[in-house]
């Protein structure tokens, strides 16, 4: 109902009750068609439905991460089968090289959650998270590989002050780990390989679309853009994605993601100008 306008023909107060009662009120039709919808088939750097948006769920990973949040090894296997059931398309389940303990972890997922296929051929895939130290990736490899559909996703810093004051490592240098990283799960037999600028949204944009055209050409799959400290506007985040998409060698060939932290309160909005600047994959959490 138009208050305004009901405000306006009472001489700018609102009409009584009874009176602004004989309006009839529109009902909205809501057309509910998702579940009437097939899923696209799974192909990792290509989604045949340009209007579909993957879900990357990182609770089990991320989420993990918030005080008071850790999870036992039984605890992420029973939350990682209703993710399974909510229809995630990727499950990232833990940091293998993290513990002992988190590697078991990610392995039970993929070995019962990554193989439970259901009748419309839905499975999850099963990602593990890895820096690009050659240990790590294998210790990943190796904890997600008994999925059906496995992926890997590594990182490095791109932004100047982490690669100056962190990795303290040149451009050069960044490229030259990204790269190997990429070749290396691709000799291990990984297909389905996520690659991820750190602390992207603090980056120079020129290096990104520098660094992710090479990752590319090394068989990366899938580019994850994160704004690592949760500072990027919504404006400013979809517009980095759209400016990626446009300048980076390659880009028409590998899925864009987004990965925004909520610091500011943001992750939800950036991550939804992120979808609108063409990324098909977002990732979040379970209660933020």
């Amino acid at each position: 109902m138009n208050t305004a306008l009901t405000a306006s023909r009472t001489g700018g107060k609102l009409a009584p009750a009874a009176s602004r009662a004989r309006i009839p009120a529109r009902r909205a039709v809501v057309s509910v068609r998702a579940s009437q919808q097939k899923r696209p088939d799974y192909i990792p750097n290509r989604i045949d439905d340009p209007n579909y948006v993957r879900i990357f769920d990182t609770t089990l990973r991320d989420g993990e991460q918030s005080p008071g949040a850790t999870l036992t090894s039984k605890e992420k296997l029973d939350i990682a089968k209703q993710l399974s059931k909510l229809g995630v398309d990727i499950i990232e389940a833990g940091f293998p090289i993290a513990s002992p303990d988190d590697f078991e972890a990610v392995r039970a997922i993929a070995m019962e959650v990554g193989n439970d296929v259901q009748e419309d051929g839905y499975v999850p895939v099963i990602c593990g998270l890895s820096r690009t130290k050659f240990a790590d990736l294998e210790r990943a490899w190796d904890a997600v590989r008994h999925a059906k559909r496995p992926r890997v996703h590594t990182f490095i810093a791109t932004s100047e002050i982490h690669m100056q004051y962190k990795l303290r490592m040149t451009r050069d240098q960044v490229i030259e780990n990204a790269v190997s990283a990429v070749k290396h799960l691709k000799s291990l037999g990984c297909n389905d390989i996520e690659f991820s600028p750190e602390d992207a949204g603090r980056s120079d944009p020129e290096f990104l679309y520098q660094v992710l055209g090479e990752v590319i050409k090394a068989g990366a799959t899938t580019l994850n853009i994160p704004d690592t400290t949760g500072w990027n506007l919504p404006h400013e985040f979809g517009d980095l994605i759209a400016k990626i998409k446009k300048n980076t060698p390659g880009a028409d060939n590998v899925i864009i993601s987004t990965h925004c932290q909520n610091d500011l309160g943001l992750a939800t909005a950036n991550s939804l100008a992120g979808a609108l600047g063409g990324a098909r994959q977002i990732e979040c959490t379970i209660n933020g």
